[in-house]
């Protein structure tokens, strides 16, 4: 029987109290309320870790090398108690046939019970012989592993859009992993790579409720991919009163100008990086100065050049785009210095107006009393 999360905890001789907090944190990072600390810990302390059976295919192992960087929970963590990652080539200690029979031993004692998580996606040109895996092409360990699994999350642009192996045109005939395996559940976590914390989120919220999150229309979580980048950009407020970086370092690239000009694909891009980022919470792309590439969005890699500004983004209504709208500010500051100076100047002229009648007054009144 494979052991529950809180029991590998217990033998690492993490106590109940750090367990607990452990639970409340990864409630957060998942954004959801404190109530569900309390859930999460039950899955933890009943559930049996999941067996994993982590692929690779045509991709640049980019995806696990942003996992194992997760921060909340650790990828050690994820990796060694939450789940039971059997076979990934990547980082596991076997190799050659050893690491072979894993695949087939997990199949058999895990049948229809284990998840099957991809990175990268399968050439179907010249039977896929552009990606071959212990001597047989890559399709065919995909499509003979995922007859047997419970579900499958696709790691990144590669597995979930083809990414720029399939960018056109497209010699290998990269596809991607929805369009060959079509009978089992699929959850999309784009990303070029995805965020760390966004993939132990996803492997988290599955093993506490036993079910993907909710998906958007493209399988993409949506705790995650709901809003644009844009939507949440430090930026976002110099988009706003069109203040923008017309050149790369140029004087409003040092002021941190909106980037939107200089290619920022935010405005068109889902994802979390402009709130959780990236590092801990470092930063993300923008934050250090170059443009969003929209690289967790589908078919980036042949919508032109990352530097070529968008056509046109309607963000204030049907008629008004980010030129109209930097020359209405410009505009609208002018306009606004012009009555400034003009409820000014009536200001000075209705004080100076009355300083006169006063001193006229006073005048008149020592000429009486002089009488």
């Amino acid at each position: 029987m494979i052991e529950t999360f809180y029991d590998v905890m217990r033998r690492q001789g993490i106590s109940r109290r750090s367990f607990l907090k452990y639970c409340s944190l990864t409630a957060a990072a998942l954004g959801l309320g404190p109530e569900f600390a309390g859930k999460i810990a039950h899955a933890m302390e009943t559930k049996p870790r999941i067996p994993v059976l982590w692929l690779h295919g045509l991709e640049c192992t980019c995806c696990s090398e942003s996992f194992i960087r997760s921060a909340h929970p650790l990828a050690k963590d994820v990796i060694l108690s939450m789940v039971s990652l059997d076979y990934d080539d990547v980082i596991m200690a076997a190799a050659g046939q050893q690491a072979e029979a894993i695949i087939e031993e997990t199949i058999q004692k895990y049948d229809g019970n284990f998840i099957l998580a991809v990175e990268g996606n399968p050439p179907l040109n010249q039977d896929g012989m552009s990606c071959i895996i212990a001597g047989k092409p890559f399709v065919e360990q995909l499509t003979h592993v995922a007859k047997h699994c419970k579900a499958i999350i696709s790691w990144g642009s590669c597995a979930s859009y083809g990414c720029v192996q399939a960018a056109k045109p497209n010699p290998t005939r990269a596809t991607p992993v929805h369009k060959v395996i079509t009978d089992k559940p699929i959850i999309k976590v784009p990303g070029c790579p995805p965020i760390a914390e966004v993939m132990t989120a996803v492997i988290t919220y599955i093993l506490t409720f036993e079910k993907f999150p909710e998906l958007d229309r493209q399988g993409r979580p949506k705790m995650f991919y709901s809003q644009r980048i844009h939507d949440k950009c430090y930026r976002r407020p110099h988009f706003d009163a069109g203040q923008f970086v017309e050149s790369f370092d140029d004087e409003g690239a040092r002021k941190g100008y909106c980037l939107y000009k200089v290619g920022c694909k935010g405005p068109t891009t889902y994802n979390a990086c402009s709130t959780i980022r990236w590092n801990e919470g470092t930063s993300f792309p923008i934050q250090a100065g170059h443009g969003c590439i929209g690289c967790s969005e589908d078919g980036f890699w042949d919508k032109g050049s990352w530097y070529a500004r968008l056509s046109d983004i309607n963000a204030f209504g049907v008629e008004a785009n980010a030129d109209t709208i930097g020359g209405i500010a410009a505009t609208a500051v002018g306009v606004g210095i012009a009555a400034h100076a003009a409820v000014s100047a009536v200001k000075r002229i209705k004080g100076n107006g009355s300083n006169a009648t006063t001193s006229t007054s006073t005048v008149e009144t020592s000429k009486a009393q002089g009488e």
